[in-house]
């Protein structure tokens, strides 16, 4: 009896996608992530957030609630930095330039508060300087936005 007790009181729910997500999570709360940089992109925000939430709600059996949910990810964006110039040349130009995002987050986990987290996660895409900001500023924008959410959904729930 003691042993049936034991294997169901430790069971942790594995997935495909690598979350090790405890039976006992059932919802999750993402708030809207400010955008608190020097420079603001005014998508920023709004995309980061919505990718965010498909991300979690696409890799897990996670379901979304606004308020108190067994997890909660808020946090803000504290840098955009568009064209950081990288790989100078003998001509003192820029051969590349650098778009870097970084966010500060916090993730509470109200069934086990030893997986809480406070951390900064940057991401950065260099980018050609022949090419205009504006014109390839939303795809990069999309691609560093992508590798934030995967590192964030990584360090919260899959605990390796």
């Amino acid at each position: 009896m003691l042993f049936l007790l034991f294997q169901t009181s430790c069971r942790v729910s594995y997935s495909f996608t690598g979350a090790s997500i405890s039976p006992n999570v059932k919802t999750l709360t993402i708030r809207y992530f400010p955008n608190n940089a020097p420079t603001v992109v005014p998508t920023l925000s709004t995309s980061f957030t919505d990718d965010l939430k498909d991300y979690f709600t696409s890799q897990s059996n996670l379901v979304l609630v606004d308020h108190g949910g067994d997890l909660t990810v808020e946090g803000s964006i504290t840098g955009y930095d568009p064209a950081a110039p990288v790989a100078i040349q003998g001509n003192e130009t820029a051969a590349m330039n650098r778009m870097t995002i970084t966010l500060n987050v916090k993730f509470t986990n109200r069934t086990n508060e030893k997986q809480n987290f406070e951390s900064n996660f940057s991401k950065y895409v260099d980018y050609p300087s022949s090419q205009p900001l504006p014109s390839i500023q939303d795809r990069i924008i999309k691609e560093i936005n992508d590798q934030l959410v995967q590192d964030i959904f990584n360090k919260a729930v899959v605990n390796w």
